[in-house]
């Protein structure tokens, strides 16, 4: 299993250890670190060196929202608006409740914090704010720098601005009733942002210049803020990276099933909205975040995916979403801005390997190929079995699954499709027919020095999988060093290449609302085209960049026959 899934699934075995991290409004810093006054109080912070030997001020674990506990837990986002006292920034704070040993990493839930990284404070030019939304599936991950670091990008006249959201059910338990209903963590994205419009020009960001980016569940963010009126004029451009809402299936208008599963683990009644809520109230953090395992009870670690955004009721709340997005974009009732969607090559083909590398799983999926594969590969229920036997004859020309190269290379294509490949395709072609502004689509497909799944008999990476892009945009020290450009040469140095091909992209298009370069700037000789619905061209990303046509459009038509969509 990778680290990806070794962060969310299992307890965290942090080389950093347990650090006082709280962000408390107690000043700490030591008096050499940078400073600056907002209109929301004064923020100390810490100085870091970028990737290229450049200083800037980072201000780290910032509550942008009153701590969500007590009575606030599953309520909205409480902007924080004015601090009492300066802030203490010079060092992470918490990330939101997972499942995690005591000690071995800095969890709680008072973690809606922003981290802000900017090269100049006082900047007479006000500069391209990169907001990051981090990925996870919306259950793992966090925002702090260990895992999403500035030192690549801040090599660029950029700011850039990380954060939590609350995950799982502390973030997304909806029962469809005014009880809970629904998308509190893509809410606390939306305070972040109304946080970032308030205060980003103290720390030399243009707030009329906001770039909001994502991968996986940050990406569907992404799309949805683009949808949703709570996000009207808080961005003016999206990066959406590997996922996207728009699937085989309209959004749900709840899950309430998954708030039932979620009371059943942690013993709660189940009878009522009212009865769950009121004693997942009762229960830590703790108890919240270590019950994550109890939710994958039917095949391994299937399916990848557990909450997602729902259409919520109108209860007299304000909504975040209100209407299906494939139904606003036809429409063109969306915050349309210019757009990159992207996807890996290989996405989740290490899935494959967990089946076919394991007999009882491998038997049992062939066995129950109808039952397993609607939970596998996140198939609606209505006709499930017959579109069950239709993919496997697509993609595994109606063979069982083998413990062969050729299964694992058809059963990974068929999990990538399935979570990723087949809801970022319809985006961009959604996209690119409807917005008014251009849209750009890239595949990932270099494999480089590391990857978010090594070969466990090797140690090297096997494909371009889910995520590995971003280990060329933002440093990882919790998973891996980092990628040096100075002298001696890296051990890597084509890894040295790809970052500074893969940040110019995304400081052009913060700056100037399009990828390619200007002036003779990196990336050298880009010339990447718009898609558009008669000549939908992609960039593909490798040692070489290239332009192409169709991304996988005809093995993706078998899911077009099964789930039709207009576009």
């Amino acid at each position: 299993m990778t680290k990806l899934l070794l962060l969310a699934l299992c307890a965290w075995a942090s080389v950093h250890g347990h650090q006082d991290q709280s962000g408390s409004t107690t000043a700490k810093a030591p008096p050499s670190g940078p400073v600056t006054v907002t209109p929301s109080g004064v923020v100390r912070g810490s100085w870091m060196e970028s990737r290229r030997g450049r200083r800037f001020q980072a201000y780290r674990g910032i509550r942008y929202a009153q701590p969500p506990v007590g009575e606030l837990r599953f309520q909205p986002p409480v902007d924080v608006v004015t601090y009492p006292s300066s802030v203490d920034a010079s060092e992470d704070g918490p990330a939101c409740p997972l499942p995690v040993a005591p000690g071995e990493y800095y969890v709680d839930e008072d973690c809606l914090r922003l981290n802000i990284y900017t090269p100049d404070n006082n900047s007479s030019r006000k500069l391209p704010i990169i907001f990051f939304i981090h990925p996870g599936g919306f259950y793992s991950m966090t925002g702090r720098s260990d895992l999403f670091g500035p030192h690549y990008l801040l090599d660029h006249d950029v700011v850039l601005v990380t954060i939590n959201y609350r995950l799982a059910s502390l973030g997304f338990l909806s029962t469809g009733d005014a009880v809970a209903p629904g998308n509190n963590g893509f809410k606390d994205q939306v305070s972040a942002l109304r946080w970032l419009r308030r205060n980003a020009a103290a720390f030399g960001g243009d707030p009329q210049q906001v770039t909001i980016a994502g991968c996986s569940a940050g990406s569907i963010s992404v799309l949805l803020h683009m949808v949703s009126d709570m996000s009207k004029g808080l961005f003016h451009r999206g990066i959406a990276m590997s996922a996207s809402p728009l699937g085989k299936a309209p959004l749900p208008n709840h899950q309430l099933d998954l708030a039932q599963k979620q009371a059943r683990i942690l013993n709660c009644p189940t009878n009522s909205s009212r009865a769950i809520v009121d004693c997942l109230k009762t229960k830590t953090w703790q108890e919240m975040g270590n019950s994550l395992l109890g939710f994958w009870d039917q095949f391994g670690f299937d399916p990848i995916g557990l909450w997602t955004p729902v259409l919520e009721p109108d209860v007299g709340q304000p909504r975040f979403l209100a209407v299906q997005p494939a139904e606003a974009i036809r429409a063109r009732r969306i915050h349309s801005v210019p757009l990159l969607v992207s996807q890996t090559e290989d996405e989740f083909f290490w899935k494959a390997f967990s089946v076919t590398r394991n007999k009882t799983l491998r038997d049992r999926m062939n066995a129950e190929w109808e039952t397993i594969a609607p939970i596998s590969f996140d198939l609606p229920k209505t006709n499930a079995a017959a579109a069950s036997r239709r993919l496997k004859e697509a993609y595994l020309g109606g063979k069982d699954v083998t413990d062969t190269p050729e299964s694992e290379s058809a059963l990974g294509k068929l999990y990538g499709d399935s979570v990723i490949g087949f809801n970022t395709h319809r985006m961009a072609n959604l996209m690119c027919r409807y917005s008014a502004h251009p849209v750009w689509y890239s595949e990932f497909s270099y494999i480089g020095n590391n990857s978010f799944h090594e070969d466990p008999r090797t140690g090297k990476p096997e494909g371009a999988a889910h995520h590995d892009d971003l280990i060329y945009l933002f440093s990882m020290s919790y998973f891996r060093p980092p990628i040096h450009a100075k002298s001696p040469p890296p051990p890597a140095p084509q890894d040295a290449t790809i970052v500074d091909r893969m940040t110019a992209i995304w400081y052009n298009f913060a700056t100037y609302g399009d990828p390619n370069p200007r002036d003779g700037a990196e990336p050298a000789g880009l010339s990447w085209p718009t898609m558009t619905p008669h000549d939908r061209k992609y960039l593909r990303v490798d040692k070489q960049f290239s332009v192409h046509e169709k991304l996988h459009e005809k093995r993706l038509q078998v899911w077009e026959e099964l789930y039709p969509m207009q576009y």
